[in-house]
């Protein structure tokens, strides 16, 4: 059954590539609020996991507002799907006036000195679009890593997707990835990582919003063995067609500490720092899976 699953995913994907980017932008916008709409009052899964996630980011909602931010979560989500899915017949033009990032100049000025950054992103709005900004707004090549998925037609369509947005994307693989990421940084580069959920089980632990996560080493380790800037960046979505975005402040290495510590002290700064965005623009936090340790792991029957 599981390869009946996933060859009809794959085909799906297929078929929203294929077909949503030949739609004009209106009516592809307006088809992403049903789907969401259809699939947040079937209130399935992942909906209920967006609304237990979303209730530590704003602990004082009610079940209405959590209802509401879920259902604005899917709509942005869908929004995300049906931007990639025209991404690539988007013009030059259109990818230009599509972003727009506070701070730029913290990316931009530490390139242009040559040395590397690593650029940590959360699941937040379109992390898609804003690489395509990059490469074509800015001008900017990085390299990025990509997960594993089932069927490999399917991840060989993402890979597809991101090299065409002007993209280098290495298979998450631990140290051959961490390797060439590594050699990208030193030749000044800029890598981009999205950071907020730990897909290797041996993650750093951080507190976010009051309570224990995983959360990847990979930009911390990253930036103390090349000497990177680290910088974290948070996206959001408004009611215009227009992606907004802000750099945060860098972090630093810390000049005391084991690498081990080192790297606590940084992911949970990257953690601060997204913490921050999200609970601007919670909304827009795509996050439908588990990420904190007591929904990851079962709680200890009390005695």
């Amino acid at each position: 059954m599981s390869g009946v699953r996933e060859r009809l995913t794959d085909t799906l994907y297929g078929l929203g590539w294929a077909g949503v980017k030949k739609l004009p932008e209106p009516v592809s916008a307006a088809l992403g609020r049903t789907l969401a709409d259809t699939v947040w009052k079937r209130r399935g899964p992942s909906v209920l996991r967006l609304e237990s996630n979303l209730a530590r980011v704003v602990p004082d909602a009610g079940p209405e507002r959590l209802a509401e931010l879920s259902r604005a979560g899917m709509r942005s989500y869908m929004r995300y799907w049906m931007e990639s899915f025209r991404l690539p017949a988007w013009s030059a033009e259109r990818v230009k006036a599509g972003v727009e990032i506070e701070d730029i100049h913290l990316l931009t000025d530490t390139l242009a000195s040559g040395r590397g950054v690593v650029l940590a992103l959360p699941h937040l709005a379109n992390w898609d679009l804003a690489g395509a900004w990059a490469t074509t707004a800015l001008g900017i090549p990085f390299t990025t890593v990509a997960e594993r998925l089932k069927p490999e037609s399917l991840y060989d369509r993402f890979v597809a997707y991101r090299e065409g947005l002007g993209m280098e994307v290495l298979p998450h693989t631990g140290a051959s990835a961490f390797g060439t990421l590594a050699r990208r940084l030193r030749a000044g580069g800029l890598v981009c990582l999205v950071a907020d959920r730990d897909l290797s089980a041996s993650g750093t632990e951080v507190k976010f919003f009051g309570e224990t996560a995983r959360m990847p080493g990979g930009p911390a380790m990253l930036a103390q063995q090349t000497g990177a800037l680290l910088l974290p960046a948070t996206l959001w979505y408004d009611d215009s067609p227009v992606m907004r975005g802000r750099i945060h402040a860098p972090v630093g290495v810390p000049e005391t500490g084991t690498r081990a510590e080192k790297t606590s002290v940084m992911t949970q700064a990257v953690a601060d720092a997204f913490a921050a965005g999200i609970a601007e623009h919670p909304e827009d936090w795509h996050m439908l899976q588990r990420l904190w340790l007591d929904d990851l792991e079962p709680r200890r029957e009390s005695s």
